[in-house]
């Protein structure tokens, strides 16, 4: 082996990098051939630089790896289960700084009456492969018998013997005794993270408080149990606040000038950032009769978050906004979030804005992008903008009644036929909308309504998105689309049979489209199975993903789409803009080499930040919703099932929307086969049938704000 053939360093550290699990000298010299004693003091010499870099580690057993790397075996403890079962956990101890790397655990391979599925708290021995710097895929090995070991998080109350510590996670039924020594700082009603102990003489499970987070008595604390227990990042590093509030409005300069055009935002009134705006004009082409023109223009996010910044990095680990009902834990900092960012009426924001011509049946005929310089010209929410159409416009849309809004309309009412002719797929789901009392408690839960000044937004936004994804692919510019994949075959089978048992068959033979799932919903509205086949149609849906693959949205029934227009809020869309920037040669704060190679992986991590957000934004209004329920206990309601599992139902209120569970061993005596493809269970002695979506009265037996858990029983189960 002669020096000239020796690889690089940075070829050596690309090797280490990419593989799965940390790496010895004797992989690495086998990798690249290397044999002979000048040829391993080379890698020897090598490895130190590297390792003084401080690009890569050495663990214990002297195999490198990337900093904060875990071993190819650990031990874990799982943290989380989502609504789908996926299973997410952390190394059992981490004593360095900053955050440990998130870690998926694969399903294991069960058979039916082997142990139960994994469940938060639980520990087990690991295989680990390291997907990049900040993700693993673990494969369990076993499961770690005896008493659960790790950190929770939970509420402290005193109690003779020293103090109890109440865990918020609603699947850790377990309290803990807190001694005094283990107490700390912690009062009553404080929520605390405390480290599990093992259990005492008497078998009682114990815990030391570590860190004391605030009162439970105030209600706000809801939200902070949530960003807490799924990890959300709340504190910007000072280099990052620093950067934001040095940013400044940029010149005119090479922008396109829009200042002068009324562009409007339209959003909830609730709404913390403004970061879309629209205008829209009937085309005077003569070759597009009864076209329109439209703009789109977005925050120039990018101009101020330049690739590797300390903004840039703090972004990115973030993925995303979260949206409590009380509080945003925002993307970028207040200093561009709610201002250089949010396109605020009268003031000068820079932006990037697509001009869309469409044709009179609604579809793209053509795009330009440009960067520009905007002053929004109103700032409207969604109730005012559908009044002001229904005729009812107050004085602040009424002078932008005919110049503004009536053009909106004219051009969403094309975009909307367009829409049903391709056959989308069309879920009116309910939402539910918290609504917080100047004492931060719960006034409120209804659902929010949906205008057609919303869908107005949504097809405008839709058709933004397209032309940035028609952008990329055009010019083979690699970037992120957002991807939704076609149901999974088992789901579909077992749709299928599901509607085939209720009159709705859907042949094998059909090459399924979203478009066949929306005429059999208007086949069943207004009857009784329609919120039945709902749900199961949603169930039966594949989640959408961030990858720079695009296999199109099948939901939308598109063949290409990326996320462009909510970069103060979405990572994904400042990928994209500087996708855009890169290759339309629009400027500064275009994509870096850097990180067109890591597309792959920036979508997995973004995919992850959203599951998280979703997560935790379902956590918050849980709890809000069971202390506003919790002063109502042995009151009746009606309800729909809207879940059904082998240990019993979950129902939905009609009242609130807030969801609860039936258990199993509450419903009226009788054993209860649980019929999966059916979504029902079934009593085995008298045949009473409980099936999802099925309309049921209740009675509320518990409702805890700090688990989020609110338990049912059947009203005629007494």
């Amino acid at each position: 082996m002669t020096d000239s053939h020796f690889p690089d360093k940075d070829t050596i550290l690309a090797f280490i990098r990419s593989s799965t699990t940390p790496v010895g000298k004797r992989e690495i010299a086998r990798a690249f051939k290397l044999s002979g004693s000048a040829a391993r003091e080379m890698l020897k010499e090598v490895l130190r630089d590297l390792e003084a870099e401080g690009t890569v580690e050495r663990g214990r057993n002297k195999r490198m790896a990337p900093p904060q790397s875990l071993p190819a075996v650990a031990v874990l403890l799982v943290t989380g289960v989502d609504a789908d079962g996926e299973v997410s956990a952390r190394p059992l101890t981490w004593n360095r700084e900053g955050n440990p790397p998130r870690i998926f655990v694969l399903p294991e391979k069960r058979s039916r009456g082997e142990e139960k599925p994994l469940a938060v708290g639980d520990t087990l021995l690991a295989k680990l492969a390291r997907i990049n710097d900040r993700l693993y895929e673990a494969r369990v090995i076993r499961r770690i018998d005896g008493e659960r070991e790790g950190r929770i998080l939970g509420v402290y109350r005193p109690s003779a013997d020293g103090g109890r510590i109440h865990p918020t996670d609603r699947r850790h039924k377990t309290e803990f005794l807190v001694l005094p020594p283990n107490r700390g700082d912690a009062e009553a009603g404080d929520l605390v993270f405390a480290d599990i102990l093992p259990a005492g003489r008497a078998g009682q499970p114990q815990a030391r408080v570590v860190e004391r987070l605030g009162s439970t008595d105030e209600p706000r604390a809801f939200s902070l149990i949530a960003i807490h227990a799924h990890g959300i990042p709340t504190v910007f590093p000072h280099a990052a606040l620093r950067e934001a509030e040095l940013a400044a409005v940029p010149a005119l300069m090479q922008r396109e000038d829009l200042r002068d055009l009324p562009l409007v935002t339209i959003d909830g009134a609730d709404a913390r950032d403004f970061d879309d705006a629209v205008w829209a004009e009937q085309d005077s082409a003569p070759e597009n009769p009864e076209g329109w023109h439209l703009i789109v223009a977005i925050a120039d996010v990018s101009y101020y978050v330049r690739p590797g910044s300390a903004l840039d990095r703090t972004a990115y680990e973030r993925g995303n906004s979260v949206y409590f009902p009380d509080r945003v834990v925002p993307m970028l900092p207040e200093a561009l979030s709610n201002g250089l960012c949010s396109l605020k009426p009268g003031e000068d924001r820079a932006c990037l804005a697509f001009h869309l011509w469409i044709d009179r049946n609604g579809v793209l005929i053509r795009h330009r992008l440009i960067r520009g310089l905007m002053r929004s010209a109103a700032r409207l929410t969604y109730e005012q903008v559908q009044d002001c159409h229904d005729g009812r416009p107050d004085e602040a849309a009424a002078s932008l009644a005919d110049t503004v809004i009536a053009p909106l309309f004219g051009a969403y009412a094309r975009l909307a036929a367009a829409r049903a002719k391709r056959g989308t797929l069309e879920l009116d789901l309910p939402e539910r909308r918290v609504h917080i009392d100047e004492r931060g408690r719960v006034a409120e839960i209804a659902k929010r309504e949906r205008h057609d000044s919303h869908r107005l937004i949504e097809e405008f936004m839709i058709a933004a998105n397209v032309a940035a994804a028609e952008v990329l692919e055009g010019r083979t510019m690699p970037g992120l689309y957002r991807i939704h994949d076609r149901p999974a075959m088992d789901k579909m089978e077992t749709l299928r049979s599901f509607l085939a048992e209720i009159g709705h068959p859907l042949g094998k033979s059909v090459d399924l489209t979203p478009g066949h799932f929306t005429r059999i919903l208007r086949k069943v509205e207004g009857t009784s199975h329609a919120p039945l086949v709902s749900e199961v149609i949603l169930r039966a849906q594949a989640q959408a993903t961030y990858s720079p693959d695009n296999i199109g949205h099948f939901g939308l029934a598109l063949r290409r789409y990326a996320h462009f227009t909510s970069p103060i809020r979405r990572y994904a869309d400042l990928i994209v803009h500087r996708a855009l920037i890169r290759t339309l040669g629009l400027g500064v704060g275009g994509l870096d080499d850097e990180t067109l190679g890591r597309l792959a992986e920036i979508g997995e991590h973004l995919s992850g930040t959203e599951r998280r957000a979703a997560a935790a934004e379902r956590d918050a209004v849980d709890r809000y919703t069971a202390a506003f329920l919790a002063d109502r206990v042995g009151e009746r309601f009606s309800g729909r099932i809207s879940g059904v599992s082998r240990f019993g139902l979950f129902v939905r209120l009609d009242e609130s929307g807030a969801d609860g569970l039936v258990p199993a061993s509450s419903l009226p005596d009788d054993k209860y086969d649980h019929d999966e493809a059916a979504h029902a269970l079934v009593g085995q002695r008298g045949g009473r049938t409980y099936r999802l979506s099925s309309p049921v009265k209740v009675v509320l037996v518990e409702a805890d704000p700090v688990s989020g858990s609110t338990l049912f029983r059947l009203a005629d189960s007494a």
